[in-house]
């Protein structure tokens, strides 16, 4: 069995995440409430490579294909209407039709759910962010971005900070629970088959958990988040008939949900360590509120196994600035994060060292996003479900699944901000470097810039009309080759019906 997929007996110390709620946030577009509403935008680009730009494809959840000179109609319906007393249920169907792709035409988002005051469950693909990084200027969630298409789920939720009775209106929570599974068989089929084998029908469970310490009069500036987010790969069937059907039973789950050693009926390395491929974050924020502006410093620290629970893996994760100023004339927001992924615990997995001989605590060599059975990694369609920094399978050029740059070291800055009120814009800009995997390293490291400036318009007379233009750009040598492409976008939103 790979080194991949040994890793140590880490998340039997975390129990009580099986308990835990993952994030709502504000990734997606708003939908009209208590109403019918309808969204449609069309989208062209170009490009002077074989690739749209990085950030034109990136943190788009998974619409904009990687193959430079596309286009896409994307057309929804959604509603979103209040009941009795507390209650809620919405339903939404997002259609996508995109060339060049696999499928030219696919479902993008089919959902129904229903809340009754603070409690939210919904069924279905949805686009749904639970970070509370910025989804616009961020570089992207470690764990679950909106990176890579919804993936089809059960989700169960607090979806927005609610105050914990007794304590004054001081501390809050949110959080999620939710058991998915894909739909990119056919996709991996036609890339791999032949090829590679991998895992067909992978199961995935996500969780999370903030707590956030807040005077909810607005009487003290200083606020304080720390959050929880586990998620896991399991179950499926392996294309190589000596793996087969992966375990999956109503015990398995409960053995991934709390980090449990595989059964009998497991791979020995599952039986060795734990049952799946899991990783988790632990998030910290700490912001300050002033009058006309805030400053928020985050920490999204990165785990693979016990060794990362436990810090041994130095300063991996996301540090961001987040600068807000909502009265100042053209900036309306800054972003600053600074990505690192190269410590891993250090590059060789202690399992395989004489632990008498040489007495330690062992558990290197993390390979994060990568394992030994789930080789095409921690993806979907093969985009990264977590950070696209972590540079996504399908960039490989040899073809082969899984990450082949999983050790980054980045800065990325981002702004957004208006003109006038009919003109605002977004500027990001991403200095990479990469040094292949632990594994499997570089000889010479990758480096390059990515950038995007995105122009929005919105006329005065037109209502739910917006027009948009992007240039972005890719340097250097990360992603193959250097690329410029510009692309234009046309969206219309509206109501069919009100209820109120």
């Amino acid at each position: 069995m790979s080194m991949k997929s040994m890793k140590g007996k880490w998340i039997k110390y975390i129990p009580l995440l099986g308990l835990c709620l993952p994030i709502s946030g504000q990734a997606q577009e708003e939908i009209a409430q208590d109403a019918t509403s309808y969204r449609a935008e069309l989208f062209g680009s170009l490009a002077t490579g074989d690739n749209t730009p990085f950030w034109m494809t990136s943190n788009r959840y998974g619409i904009v294909p990687l193959e430079g000179n596309n286009t896409y109609l994307k057309a929804g319906v959604f509603h979103q209407q209040h009941f009795g007393k507390g209650f809620r249920w919405g339903a939404g169907l997002d259609l996508v039709g995109v060339t060049p792709r696999d499928k030219h035409a696919y479902i993008h988002q089919l959902y129904a759910e229903i809340g009754y005051k603070c409690i939210e469950v919904s069924l279905g693909s949805k686009e749904r962010y639970h970070s509370l990084v910025d989804p616009f200027l961020s570089s992207g969630d470690m764990i679950y971005s909106n990176n890579a298409r919804p993936i089809p789920e059960i989700n169960i939720s607090i979806p927005r900070f609610t105050t914990v009775p007794l304590t004054k209106g001081w501390l809050q929570f949110k959080g999620n629970f939710s058991v998915g599974r894909s739909f990119d068989s056919d996709y991996l089929s036609d890339r791999y088959v032949g090829k590679y084998t991998f895992v067909e029908h992978v199961l995935w469970h996500q969780k999370s958990v903030y707590f956030q310490i807040k005077d909810t009069r607005g009487d003290f500036p200083l606020s304080g988040t720390l959050g929880v987010q586990h998620i896991v790969q399991w179950g499926g069937t392996s294309t190589d008939p000596k793996i087969g059907e992966q375990p999956h039973s109503i015990k398995d789950f409960v053995r991934i949900m709390l980090g449990a050693k595989g059964g009998g009926d497991a791979s020995l390395s599952d039986q060795i360590n734990v049952l799946g491929s899991h990783h988790i974050s632990f998030d910290f924020g700490l912001k300050y509120q002033a009058k006309d502006w805030s400053l928020r410093g985050y920490y999204q620290h990165l785990c693979y196994d016990k060794s990362g629970m436990e810090f041994k893996n130095g300063t991996d994760g996301v540090w961001g600035l987040e600068l807000n100023l909502p009265t100042f004339p053209w900036l309306e927001q800054f972003v600053f994060e600074y990505v690192t992924t190269r410590n891993q615990s250090g590059p060789f997995h202690y399992i395989w060292f004489d632990h008498d001989k040489h007495p330690g605590r062992g558990g290197g060599g993390d390979d994060y996003y990568n394992n030994g059975e789930y080789v095409t990694g921690n993806s979907y369609f093969d985009r990264s479900v977590g950070s696209p920094l972590l540079v996504s399978p399908e960039y490989n050029t040899d073809g082969a699944p899984g990450f082949q740059n999983n050790r980054v070291r980045d800065f990325h800055f981002g702004l957004k901000g208006s003109f006038s009120p009919t003109v605002s814009y977004r500027f990001l800009l991403t200095a990479m470097n990469t040094w292949g995997t632990g594994t499997a390293p570089l000889l010479k490291k990758k480096d390059g810039i990515s950038l995007l400036a995105d122009i929005q318009y919105q006329h005065p007379k037109l209502k739910g009309w917006q027009f948009g233009g992007s240039i972005g750009a890719d340097t250097g040598d990360v992603f193959g080759n250097s690329s410029t492409g510009f692309s234009l976008k046309i969206s219309k939103r509206g109501l069919l019906k009100a209820y109120k």
